[in-house]
C-alpha cells in the first residue's frame, strides 16, 4: 500500500486500486495519523484539526464514523485502531514523505562525505516524489502546520542538489535552476552563493558579482542586515577568480 501526501493525499491499495477516501475531513484524519508515524493522535487533537474550533454536538460520533469509513477504504494490512483516548494508524506500506526524508538525509550525508555524484542522484530521487503543495486537499489547520516544514526540507534538498551538481562539474545545468531558485527565493543566501559559484564556473564572474550586489541590496533594504559569512565567502572566491 502506498500513501502519498507530497501533493494531494492519495492512497494506492495493495491490489493497485486507489482507495476512496471521501471528503476533506476523512482525508484530514488520515493525514494526521500518517504524520504521527505510529503514535496515538488524541481525540482533542483530531477534533481541533477537523473542526477548527467549531465543535458540533455530535463530534465524538462523527470522528468515530470517519475512522470506520477509513478502515473500510484502506482495508488490510493497514490497521486503524482506537487506543489511549485517540486513534493510531500502523500502515502496511510506504509513505512518500518518509521516503523523501530518508533520501534527503542520505543525500546530505553523501554531500558531507564529498561524494557529490551520489548526493545529486539521491536529491533528484527525493524531489521526484513531489506532486504539488503538501496536503493540498486537507483541512487548513493541519496543512498550514505541516506545509512550512516540508517546504523548508524541499528547499534544502534543492540547494543540496545544486551544490552537488556544481561539485561534479555540471555547472551549466545548475545555472538556470539556480537562477530560477534565487528569483523565487531572493533572501536565501545559500541559494544565491550557489548561483554565484555556478556562474563563475561557467566563465561568467562578472554576472556572479552582480548577483552578489543584488543580494546585498535586498538584504539591506528588506532586513537591514549585511550578507552572512557564506555569501561573503562566495563573493571573495569570485573576486579571487577574477584576480587570477
Amino acid at each position: 500500500m502506498e500513501f502519498r501526501i507530497l501533493g494531494p493525499l492519495t492512497v494506492s491499495r495493495a491490489d493497485g486500486r486507489p482507495a476512496a477516501l471521501g471528503g476533506r475531513k476523512p482525508r484530514t484524519l488520515l493525514a494526521a495519523l500518517l504524520l504521527a508515524r505510529g503514535r496515538v493522535v488524541p481525540d482533542e487533537r483530531l477534533i481541533s484539526l477537523l473542526w477548527d474550533g467549531e465543535r458540533p454536538a455530535t463530534v465524538d460520533a462523527q470522528v468515530c464514523t470517519y475512522a470506520s469509513r477509513l478502515r473500510k477504504a484502506l482495508g488490510r494490512p493497514t490497521r486503524l485502531v482506537r487506543a489511549g483516548g485517540g486513534y493510531l494508524l500502523t500502515p502496511g506500506g510506504t509513505v512518500d514523505a518518509e521516503e523523501f526524508e530518508r533520501l534527503a538525509a542520505a543525500g546530505h550525508d553523501e554531500l558531507r562525505a564529498e561524494r557529490p555524484a551520489r548526493a545529486a542522484g539521491l536529491f533528484r530521487a527525493a524531489l521526484e516524489l513531489w506532486r504539488g503543495p503538501v496536503l493540498a486537499d486537507v483541512a487548513e489547520p493541519l496543512r498550514a502546520g505541516e506545509a512550512a516544514r516540508f517546504d523548508e526540507l524541499r528547499l534544502a534538498v534543492l540547494e543540496g542538489r545544486l551544490e552537488a551538481e556544481i561539485a561534479t562539474g555540471d555547472h551549466l545545468r545548475a545555472v538556470p535552476d539556480a537562477t530560477a531558485f534565487v528569483h523565487e527565493h531572493p533572501m536565501r543566501e545559500r541559494a544565491r552563493a550557489l548561483l554565484m559559484a555556478a556562474l563563475c564556473a561557467s566563465g561568467r564572474p562578472a554576472d556572479a558579482v552582480a548577483v552578489y550586489h543584488r543580494g546585498r541590496r535586498l538584504l539591506d533594504e528588506r532586513l537591514g542586515i549585511a550578507p552572512g559569512p557564506a555569501l561573503r565567502a562566495a563573493y571573495q572566491r569570485v573576486l579571487d577568480t577574477q584576480a587570477g
